[in-house]
């Protein structure tokens, strides 16, 4: 089995800020879960530097766009590696690579017959990279940027979208999960039944892009060279090798809601066109909301990534941006919800139970853990269905979900230290083999937790796998079970996995 996995492409038009960071961040657990599971997995991210925008910007400061995009490359790069996201390529659209491929995707919807010339005349907006209709803008402005569009009016290249109105309706009607969550399909598929307009593949008198092959004075419309990324990356990822035969269609597109037209009915019908299969699915989701509104630099509520991270790490980073809104739907988010989760739920559910469970395994067994796996274990009850249940959510894509039921295991394994209390039992010397059925249980629990884990939390998975005495490598998902524990020693009290933050304006 092959699991293909991407996020959009960024704009580079300005720095990354935590929105960027949230869809980087669920498809790299994701990827890593499906690496867990034996799939044969890739994911993939990168930036489009071809956008109008890119180019007014580099203008303003008085550089060649491909100058700007080489110098704002670096804070792009740096997002999935600060946040440990585990990409296998990251593309760009100045890729010698990708350009070529698009030239051919773009003649082989030419030849055809789908693309024609004419006038096109509308609003544009430039932080949208996208026309609107007068139906699209509040009080004459973008509803999602609040800026005011641009009139454009110029001869174009189009192509017929409105002819493939009637296979995209059947497709979506032969593949009811397409498009997830549900109500995103429904949203789709309603502005396909709503009728489909052609839409213009080039700008003219803009030399920033991709030249379109039977006409080289005009380049490709971002989004048709920015959406063929995802194809034209597995032709050049690896050197002399082509990807496509083993990843493609196997393909699961993560984007936000405010690119759906674009990816679930442009990409479709451009593939169409040009011979290729349509992705096996894509999941839209949410967007993070500051004030209730969209994160934005446009909009100046920005959250920067890269400093949440030096301050609290790149996991709880990582849980916070998936457990503080359920993933698909818009949430408010906040520092000092960040700061919460930190120490509620990161230090004291989870970081105490190991400091606790460690150190009483130091002090009462000195160290040394007997493998005492047992039928009528608390722990074996809390455990069970963990493993399937957490993998049923993440082939759902309810990434909250599964971290959740996870923490009912967490929880679960702190009440069994308060129950089952092993102070007491140390006490006691007739009591030997319930302290040493309780310690091993716990410690049990938690190998299995931090297995469960390792998509979400990474380094603090290897960092648990550690503190017990075991391998940080070892993270099948196979592991997702109770009694899989080995006899153990040298287990020493863990250091603290959250040291304690004063204060989360330090991050603001």
């Amino acid at each position: 089995m092959t699991y293909y996995v991407t996020t959009p492409i960024y704009y580079v038009n300005s720095t990354p800020h935590i929105g960027h960071a949230y869809t980087t961040i669920a498809a790299d657990i994701l990827a890593r879960h499906y690496r867990q599971r034996g799939e044969d997995t890739f994911f993939l991210t990168g930036v489009d530097e071809h956008a109008s925008s890119v180019a007014r910007v580099a203008a303003e400061q008085g550089l060649e766009p491909k100058d700007y995009a080489d110098r704002i490359l670096g804070a792009w790069q740096e997002v999935p590696r600060r946040v440990n996201a585990t990409n296998d390529f990251f593309i760009r659209t100045s890729d010698d690579g990708h350009k070529a491929f698009v030239q051919d995707f773009l003649q082989r919807i030419y030849d055809a017959g789908d693309v024609y010339e004419g006038i096109y005349a509308g609003w544009y907006c430039i932080r949208c990279e996208a026309f609107k209709t007068e139906a699209e803008l509040v009080d004459g402005a973008c509803a999602i940027h609040e800026t005011t569009p641009e009139w454009i009016e110029e001869q174009n290249w189009f192509f017929r979208l409105s002819a493939y109105q009637d296979r995209l309706l059947a497709l979506y009607d032969q593949r009811p999960d397409f498009v997830v969550p549900s109500f995103r399909y429904n949203e789709a598929r309603s502005f396909i039944a709503g009728g489909l307009q052609d839409f213009s593949i080039s700008r003219a008198g803009q030399p920033w892009g991709v030249p379109i092959p039977w006409n080289p004075d005009q380049v490709a419309y971002v989004w048709a060279d920015a959406l063929v990324n995802y194809l034209s990356a597995l032709t050049y990822a690896r050197r002399g090798e082509d990807l496509r035969p083993r990843f493609w269609p196997a393909v699961r597109h993560l984007l936000g809601k405010d690119i759906l037209r674009f990816h679930c009915v442009y990409w479709p019908a451009l593939l169409l066109s040009a011979g290729y299969d349509v992705p096996h699915q894509l999941f839209v989701h949410g967007w993070l909301l500051l004030d209730d509104r969209k994160i934005s630099k446009s909009l100046g509520n920005v959250i920067d990534p890269l400093d949440l991270v030096e301050v609290y790490g790149a996991d709880a980073v990582r849980f916070w941006s998936i457990r503080s809104v359920s993933f698909g739907q818009d949430g408010s988010v906040s520092i000092e919800s960040l700061h919460e989760r930190y120490e509620r739920e990161l230090a004291n559910d989870l970081g105490n139970l190991l400091s606790r469970t460690t150190a009483m395994i130091a002090r009462y067994l000195d160290g040394d853990l007997p493998a005492r796996p047992t039928s009528d274990s608390p722990v074996r009850d809390l455990l069970d269905g963990l493993s399937a249940d957490v993998a049923k959510r993440f082939d759902d894509y309810d990434l909250t979900g599964a971290l959740e039921r996870i923490w009912e295991v967490v929880r679960g394994l702190n009440r069994v230290v308060e129950g089952q209390a092993p102070w007491k039992l140390a006490e006691d010397e007739t009591r030997r083999d319930d302290l040493e059925q309780t310690l091993y249980d716990l410690a049990d629990g938690l190998r299995a937790v931090a297995v469960a884990l390792a998509s979400f939390l990474p380094e603090t998975s290897s960092r648990i796998q550690a503190a017990l005495a075991g391998d940080p490598a070892e993270s099948s998902w196979d592991e997702v079970a109770y009694g899989r524990t080995t006899a153990r020693s040298g287990i020493v009290a863990a250091s603290p996995l959250f040291p304690r933050i004063d204060s989360p304006t330090t991050a603001a």
